[in-house]
Formats: structure tokens, C-alpha cells, sequence
């Protein structure tokens, strides 16, 4: 089969569409809360895939994913508190032109510019994966062991400004994995005789501690704050005229996006600043920019939308998130039993292409949803925390509690988002964390198996290709890592010294 030959009424049965208007819908919802975000929104859900079909809950997700993105501007817009770290740029520009009278167009040029960057992504995703799938279907053991330890070391060194902190996030989620039976002599380790601990700690109830409950935790210490916003001239719309405009910012920005989202730990909100920065640069009139300049929220906005679909290709391919929000839906493929990278190409080609048509539509249809209901998640912005707060802890621990109707799990999740909200405050890295924590018993298993063809030699990781390689990015990745981190201290030192 390929991706012509896939059978798209499959995506038109009632539990496909469903998780997809339903994502759609519940993404805008939470991309518009300040400070959510789709990590958060994806977390949340996550637990009501249990029984869902495995089409129609990854499609659930995706669409909460590329709906988030679009909502955060919406409270970026509004009321300039960015609703995720990828709407952030948008500020800029997009405040400025509300506070002269036109939020609605400002949520316009957003939207289109949205649409237009989820679509390129869904056309990257097709385009990119099947290739580098078909390259990864030769590795083995070694290459699998080396990849998931790159994907540990890009999130460790891009997401946290304290790399010795992301070490030790990594450490800790590397050992919680190690809970649970022996993958290889089916022995207990670390379970102190507690029964519930024999298949690990459950995924679901870590993912919606970590970025669910620790989330209300910070919500909580700003309980009597309320966001005032203007509910007048919300209409999405923008002429053809005013969307030529944009136009050229918008393809840039999508590509940045898209080429951006592969690589695994960056994501859209260094996409969204890349493309805002490349507007700024090639435009005749830089001076307009942070003055409500069209381009200056088309761009950012295309660029964070186009990152989606580019996140997701490490994914289906290599099984290595491309962000934190992807790493919560490696978390849902595991939980159907599925294991992304390239095999499952071949086991499982209708899922694959499913997907890849399936974010087509679920782009299309935030468009539609986000042009009628823009308006108001707008208004709803009025809510203040003390509303909010009990809201989303309920449907955090009602959904851990579905997910395997142990009172244990919701403790767990519980003291999950203690520990994260802790950890967060000492600017400990959380994805780091969770990510460690996924690929830790991959990593384990993949070394085990690699050591015990080679009797114990290592030798094997420099005797192979495309182990060699690997072994090549990671040292550039390291050495780079280094660099700009020395570089950064030294500008730090620069500036205490002029203070």
C-alpha cells in the first residue's frame, strides 16, 4: 500500500471525525486558556484514549495539537499574555493592532496564516517520512540504542538554560523507568513489594501529574487573577487583498516551521521566533514591526502551525518526539500497543496513512472551527482562575482514574505534579524528565541486545554505518551544545559586568 492507495472513507467513520471535531474543538478551548498549552491539553485528554479505536485516538490528539497552536494566539492577541511559549512572538505585532481597534483582524491574519502552515506541515509529513522511513528500516538494535540517547541529549540541551540540571532530569526519568519487571529476566525492581508497581509506573498517570496537576498547582498561586478583554470586532475575515499581503512571510515561515519541527527538541516556539526574526530582516519597513505589522503575526503564527506536522515526522519515523507535546502522544501509541518508527510502516500502513490524512483534515477543520468560534474563546477569557482551577484538576483526575480505575494511578498523578511543580520552580527540565522516561526502558533494551551480539564489546557502535553516523551528530550536537552554553555564560558575565 501507499499513501494514494489508502482507503480516506476510513477517516469518515463516526469515531474518526468525531476525535477529530472533538480535538479540534477542545485544542482552540485550551490553547486559548493563558499558559496551557498543547502539552497540558494533550495530557489531559490522554487518558479517554484508553478505549478508543488506535486511528481514532492518535487523531484525537493530533488535532488537539495543531487546534492548541492557533488558540494561543488568540489569548496573545486579546489580552498579550501568550496562551503557549510558540505564541509568544505574535505578541509583538498582534496586541498593537487589537489595542488600535481590529482584534478581529489581527485573529484573522492568525488564522489564514495558521491554516496555511498546518497545511504545508501535513504536506511535509507526507513528503518526508516514507524516505526517511525507509532508511530507518535498516537499523538495528545499535542504531535504536544511539537514537534514543540523541533524542535525550537534543531535549536536554535545548529545553532547560541549566544543562546540568537537564542531566540530572534526565537521570531521574531514566531510573523511574527502570520500575517494574526486567524486560529481559522478568524479575521486580524497585517495586518494594507493592503489587501495583510490577508494570511500572503508569505513563498516563506521570504524563497528567506532570503537566496537568503541576499546571494547576501554578494556577493556584495566582487564584484571584483575572484576564479583562475587549469582546468587540472578533470577526475572523481578511480580503484576498490584505492575505496577499502576508503572503510571501507566510510560506517563508511555514518552511521554517516545517524544517524546524523535525529536529527533535526545538518545536515551534524557536519556529515562531525564527520566521518572526526572518520577516523582520527582509522587510523594507522593519520600523513597523512591534506596531501591529500583519506580517509580523503571519508569520510566527504559520511557522508554529507548520512545526506540528514537521514534530511529528521524528516521530512516525524513528520513534524520537520532536517536542514535548509529541512525547505525550508516543505515550498514546504505546498505551494502543504500538511502537513507533519503521516497522510499524509495514505492520501497520493503514494507521501510518491514516494519520498523514487525517492531520489534513483535522488542519482544515480547525480552520472552520477556529473562524466561528474565535469570537468566543475570546470572551471566555473573562473567566479567572478560582473557576478554572477546580475545572481542570477534576477532569485530570477523573481521566487518570478512567484510564485503569486504580485509586493508586490518581495518587500517583497526584504526587507527580507535586514533585514537577517543585522541579519547575528550581528550573529543573520537565521534558527532559518525561522523555528520559519514555525512552529509558528502549535505550535499556536496545544496549542489552546490542552487547549481548557482541559479547560484551562495544565495538559494534563503530563497526556499522549508520551507527558511525549517529556517533557523528551526537558529537557535533555535544560540541555545539557546548559552545553556545560558554558563549552564553560569557554574555551573562558581560552584562552583570555593565550593571
Amino acid at each position: 500500500m501507499d499513501i494514494f492507495g489508502f482507503d480516506i472513507s476510513a477517516l469518515f467513520s463516526w469515531g474518526a471525525l468525531l476525535a477529530i471535531i472533538l480535538g479540534t474543538i477542545y485544542g482552540l478551548f485550551i490553547g486559548a486558556l493563558p499558559g496551557l498549552g498543547a502539552t497540558v491539553g494533550i495530557a489531559l485528554i490522554l487518558p479517554f484514549t484508553y478505549t478508543m479505536e488506535p486511528l481514532s485516538a492518535i487523531l484525537l490528539l493530533v488535532a488537539v495539537y495543531q487546534a492548541c497552536e492557533y488558540g494561543g494566539s488568540i489569548t496573545s492577541i486579546v489580552l498579550g499574555i501568550p496562551g503557549n511559549p510558540a505564541a509568544t512572538a505574535t505578541i509583538l505585532d498582534g496586541l498593537p493592532m487589537a489595542r488600535a481597534g481590529k482584534p478581529g483582524k489581527a485573529l484573522g491574519y492568525s488564522l489564514y496564516a495558521s491554516t496555511f502552515g498546518g497545511l504545508v506541515g501535513a504536506i511535509m509529513l507526507m513528503t518526508l517520512t516514507i524516505p526517511l522511513a525507509s532508511i530507518a528500516i535498516k537499523f538495528g538494535d545499535p542504531e535504536f540504542f544511539l537514537l534514543g540517547t540523541l533524542g535525550i541529549i537534543l531535549v536536554a540541551g535545548l529545553s532547560s538554560k541549566d544543562i546540568p540540571k537537564s542531566i540530572i532530569s534526565v537521570l531521574l526519568g531514566l531510573l523511574l523507568g527502570t520500575i517494574g519487571l526486567d524486560g529481559f529476566t522478568g524479575s521486580a525492581r524497585f517495586t518494594f513489594g507493592n503489587l501495583n508497581l510490577l508494570e511500572g509506573i503508569s505513563m498516563v498517570a506521570l504524563l497528567v501529574g506532570i503537566f496537568a496537576v503541576s499546571e494547576v498547582l501554578l494556577m493556584i498561586g495566582e487564584l484571584h487573577k483575572r484576564y479583562v478583554t475587549e469582546t468587540k470586532n472578533l470577526k475572523t475575515s481578511l480580503t484576498w487583498k490584505e492575505f496577499k499581503y502576508v503572503g510571501k512571510n507566510t510560506i517563508t515561515g511555514s518552511l521554517i516551521g516545517s524544517f524546524v519541527g523535525v529536529l527533535p527538541g526545538l518545536g515551534a516556539g524557536p519556529a515562531s521566533w525564527f520566521a518572526y526574526t526572518q520577516a523582520k530582516r527582509t522587510s523594507k519597513n522593519p520600523q513597523d514591526y512591534g506596531k501591529g505589522e500583519p506580517n509580523g503575526i503571519a508569520a510566527p503564527e504559520a511557522s508554529n502551525n507548520a512545526a506540528v506536522g514537521g514534530a511529528l515526522v521524528p516521530l512516525l519515523t524513528l520513534g524520537i518526539p520532536g517536542s514535548p507535546a509529541t512525547a505525550v502522544i508516543l505515550g498514546a501509541f504505546f498505551i494502543q500497543g504500538i511502537q513507533p518508527g519503521p516497522k510499524v510502516f509495514s505492520t501497520d500502513p493503514e494507521l501510518v496513512y491514516g494519520i498523514f490524512w487525517g492531520f489534513l483534515i483535522a488542519t482544515l477543520a480547525m480552520y472552520f472551527f477556529g473562524k466561528y468560534t474565535t469570537s468566543l474563546w475570546a470572551r471566555m477569557l473573562i473567566l479567572p482562575n478560582k473557576k478554572l482551577v477546580p475545572i481542570i484538576l477534576i477532569i485530570a483526575l477523573v481521566g487518570v482514574y478512567a484510564s485503569a480505575m486504580h485509586t493508586f494511578d490518581v495518587w500517583v498523578a497526584i504526587i507527580a505534579g507535586i514533585i514537577a511543580f517543585l522541579l519547575n520552580k528550581l528550573d529543573f527540565s520537565l521534558p527532559s524528565f518525561i522523555l528520559a522516561f519514555i525512552l529509558g526502558p528502549i535505550i535499556e533494551i536496545s544496549l542489552r541486545r546490542t552487547l549481548s551480539l557482541s559479547d560484551g564489546s562495544l565495538s559494534i557502535f563503530f563497526t556499522r554505518g549508520y551507527s558511525l553516523a549517529i556517533l557523528g551528530i551526537m558529537a557535533i550536537l555535544i560540541i555545539t551544545m557546548i559552545i553556545a552554553n560558554k558563549k552564553q555564560k560569557q554574555m551573562e558575565l558581560k552584562t552583570n559586568d555593565v550593571q
